[in-house]
């Protein structure tokens, strides 16, 4: 699904630049679970952007399923993105204005897909996520667990082939948490392809894999027995 060769990321600073990453290789499977973790500055966000197609590497190759991701100009960059990748952040990043149904059809609408379809799709995922009750709620009337819900289900939407999370817990209490990794575990256990960043390795636990980047090289990748989340809700 996801197949990157020796890729390379520096930024311009001032005068000097910096070599974020260092030549990464990782490959991911379809249906599979990975976290990745390193501290700050590790080149773990700088790696999720090239992957989320939000950024772009300096050399190296990055395919994803089956599609060469190089030099791509905006419009294209925006429309795969919208037909590969499911964004989950940790600051939830819902409009403010529009309700729970309207930010969970908000990518439908970017497909072209016709409202009536769109709503239909956007009353599913939210209920496959349990909040059909608080689909006409703006986001300020909902807690942390149920906007990261919204989150998920606007990122399942539009069928990615690949799930990107971004700390998906990293602004919600220990219960919470363990409720938002069950319904990540679940859409995982249906074949979805779920790649996390996460800085708790309690949460890393609950994938199948962890990745360890250090200086910008992957140092550790290894699978490890998942926890299931069910066991602490």
């Amino acid at each position: 699904m996801i197949q990157i060769k020796d890729l390379h990321k520096s930024y311009q600073m001032g005068n000097n630049s910096l070599h974020v990453l260092k030549g990464i290789n990782f490959n991911v499977k379809e249906g599979e679970m990975v976290s990745i973790m390193g501290s700050s500055g590790s080149g773990k966000s700088t790696l999720l952007n090239i992957l989320g197609i939000l950024d772009e590497a300096d050399s190296g190759s990055y395919i994803l399923d089956g599609v060469s991701i190089k030099n791509l100009n905006e419009k294209v960059a925006a429309n795969y993105r919208n037909k590969f990748l499911g964004f989950i952040f940790q600051s939830f990043n819902l409009i403010n204005y529009k309700t729970a149904l309207d930010n969970v059809a908000m990518p439908l609408y970017y497909q072209g897909m016709k409202r009536k379809e769109r709503i239909e799709k956007a009353e599913y995922y939210l209920e496959k996520v349990g909040l059909s009750a608080w689909s006409h709620h703006l986001p300020n009337e909902l807690s942390g667990g149920q906007k990261q819900r919204v989150a998920i289900a606007r990122a399942l939407a539009s069928d990615p082939k690949v799930l990107l999370a971004d700390e998906p817990t990293g602004a919600l209490d220990s219960k919470t948490s363990q409720e938002v990794m069950e319904l990540i575990q679940g859409i995982n256990d249906e074949g979805k392809t779920i790649l996390m960043v996460t800085h708790e390795h309690d949460i890393a636990q609950m994938t199948k894999r962890i990745v360890h980047i250090k200086d910008g090289l992957i140092i550790d990748d290894n699978p490890v027995k998942q926890v299931r989340a069910s066991l602490y809700v």
